[in-house]
């Protein structure tokens, strides 16, 4: 259900790794599902619900409108009947360049149930890295959603060559479509019958578990895109094994809103799809407040920068309440956490604290959980490690976070937390079908390791790409994560990602991704990146979260209109070292910062330095940034 995803390998294969050392430790999810595809759950899905709200989307009306079941299965029979009367055959690769709304669900069970392989394309990938993808998976169409996606494309059509059909959504031959989605369905349409619906069927039924379902092209944060191969009983596995993790059925309504493109959305549209839950569609992240309030979900996924916004927002508003408002909240925030302490442990907090608890909801934590639509019973964190201390924030809240990892690889669970097997700060234990295994890693010291897995999860390969697949997937089957983390009881803790060790001048190796999200807890903090490879100390590069921070320059009396200036202020650089430097606390002397540098704008996906599912690109950083990092080293000889 959720993951750290989109990567790719890049620490020593497990084909070196694994035969030379014994594992640390290692463990099991039990027996695997039995086979199946994605098609299967499709129509499974179709038989068993019949729902007038499969799907809910936001019109232009502004209000949510529903599509129910039967109309999704003509759509999608049409989308697959249309794109074989163009001439695609069982096996071209389709791709979809479309924010997050039910038109991507269709058009991809579209591909799905007609033989052909979809290839998701990030829409916030700028039009010059398109033909990469598209060449290299020969996508012989792409469906894209609007004149704006469009223009990517016929900025750039002319450099692949198999592309043969534009497909617009919202788009049409005015922006340089061939055809619009309409237009597709009604040629399905037209070539739709009871024989022929029956027909469509069998051959979707027919298609066998280890056929290509996917390619996925992982952002990377180093090198070019590689296509990941999944196959539909890669997903069908993840699938099955993940709906037993998490109890959830027709009567729950889940909020999606991260881009489809991203492997960690698209495995729980799946399992939401098999499950009967309504699919309420966001387009973007900016409309997720005003969605969680009018869809009223029940469960939602996300990456841990929705739960950082959240947090930070619940502390500025009990501050900006005055001192009476923020004392109460204080002795709630204690009252809630010594609760979370005993549920945590296994104990009924009974009692004094149980009274105290009742009253802390109350007059506080109500109102986040009406923030939320008041329905909700999980969240799910996946994409990056999301901090302990805000998972247990919105745990002592009444908000159940469950964090789980995984990659774009292995399709993308490894392991996860469960309301049955819960512990903050891992990412729960490793679901059905799925062994782990910790291997000795020449930067960490035991319990920490290499991850290995192996399962039905594990992608055939990565696409055209012999070479990569056997430097990621040894032969026996073990796909090297190149993360670092350790079994604790069967829970998988992630310590850092393999190739972000620094390695200082002297010798100490430090995991920067502790000491970043410990940082990010401040909300004056949006992004924060610790350099120190091969230097004598580690440096920290800090992008303030201005929406906060211009609030605070205000009441005292700054200008906020440059943000340059903004960030050389002495009161805002003495303000902000505070914040930071107060959460290095317990950081061994080596691994603690030196300096800080205050940056005036994020890392952008445009300039190359995060990924689109927000990991940083730490060589890339380190090359915009080499001026101002190596400032900091200057004229001090000080080390580690």
């Amino acid at each position: 259900m959720l993951v750290q995803d989109q990567r790719t390998a890049s620490a020593p294969s497990p084909a070196a790794a694994a035969p030379t050392a014994a594992p640390i430790s290692s463990a099991h999810g039990g027996p695997r599902p039995a086979p199946g595809t994605i098609n299967a759950l499709f129509f499974e899905a179709i038989a068993r619900y019949d729902k007038a709200d499969a799907m809910l989307y936001r019109g232009d009306d502004g209000r949510w409108k529903p599509i129910s079941h039967l109309v999704v299965a003509r759509r999608v029979r049409h989308v697959a009947l249309g794109l074989a009367d163009l001439g695609l055959v069982s096996g071209d690769r389709v791709a979809i360049l479309c924010e997050n709304r039910p038109e991507w669900a269709i058009a991809d069970y579209g591909c799905l149930t007609a033989c052909f392989a979809s290839v998701p394309l990030y829409p916030t990938l700028p039009a010059e890295q398109l033909p990469h993808i598209l060449n290299d998976s020969g996508s012989a169409a792409v469906f894209v959603s609007t004149p704006a996606q469009a223009a990517k494309i016929a900025q750039v059509r002319a450099q692949c060559p198999a592309l043969r059909y534009v497909i617009g959504i919202d788009a049409g031959a005015g922006d340089g479509c061939d055809l619009t989605m309409a237009e597709l369905e009604a040629r399905g349409a037209g070539l739709d019958s009871h024989e022929r619906a029956r027909q469509w069927e069998r051959d979707a039924l027919a298609v066998r578990p280890d056929d290509l379902a996917t390619l996925i092209y992982t952002s990377g944060t180093t090198g070019a895109p590689k296509g990941v191969m999944l196959t539909h009983d890669n997903f069908h596995s993840n699938v099955v094994a993940a709906r037993k993790c998490v109890p959830f059925d027709r009567t729950d309504r889940a909020l999606s809103f991260l881009p489809l493109s991203h492997v960690f959305e698209r495995e729980g549209d799946y399992m939401f799809w098999s499950a009967g839950c309504t699919i309420a569609y966001v387009a973007s992240i900016d409309d997720v407040p005003t969605a969680l309030q009018e869809v009223k979900p029940t469960m939602a996924m996300s990456v841990p920068r929705l739960y950082e916004k959240m947090y930070a927002r619940v502390l500025d508003n009990a501050k900006a309440g005055g001192a009476v408002k923020w004392r109460i909240f204080q002795w709630a925030s204690a009252v809630a956490n010594r609760w979370a302490d005993e549920k945590l442990a296994g104990r009924t907090p009974g009692g004094l604290l149980a009274w105290q608890y009742g009253l802390a909801q109350k007059l506080v934590f109500s109102k986040l959980q009406e923030r939320t639509g008041g329905r909700m019973r999980y969240f799910v964190s996946g994409g990056a490690p999301l901090s302990a201390e805000i998972n247990k924030f919105f745990y002592a809240a009444g908000l159940t976070i469950l964090e789980g990892y995984g990659l774009t690889e292995t399709s993308p669970v490894i392991a996860v937390n469960t309301p049955a097997a819960f512990r903050i700060g891992t990412v729960g234990k490793p679901i059905e079908g799925v062994e782990v295994r910790i291997v000795p890693y020449p930067e960490a010291q035991a319990p920490d390791g290499l991850i290995l897995t192996r399962g039905p999860h594990v992608m055939r390969g990565y696409f055209n790409n012999a070479q990569a697949t056997a430097e990621a997937i040894d032969a026996d089957g073990w796909f090297n994560t190149g993360d670092i983390g350790r079994l604790e009881d069967g829970f998988l803790r992630i310590t850092d990602r393999a190739k972000d060790i620094i390695v200082t001048a002297g010798g100490k190796n430090i995991a920067p991704q502790p000491i970043e999200n410990a940082v990010k807890t401040s909300k004056y903090v949006a992004q924060v990146v610790v350099i120190g490879d091969k230097r004598k100390f580690p440096v920290m590069l800090v992008v303030p979260n201005f929406e906060f921070l211009d609030g605070w320059a205000k009441q005292q009396g700054l200008a906020t209109d440059d943000r340059a200036a903004l960030v050389r202020e002495p009161a805002v650089v003495a303000m902000l070292e505070g914040e930071v430097r107060a959460r290095f606390a317990g950081l061994a002397k080596f691994e603690t910062p030196k300096k800080i540098a205050l940056l005036p704008r994020e890392f952008t996906v445009d300039d190359g330095e995060i990924t689109p599912t927000l990991k940083i690109k730490r060589r890339v950083i380190d090359a915009h940034y080499k001026a101002v990092i190596d400032a900091m080293y200057e004229g001090d000889a000080g080390g580690d």
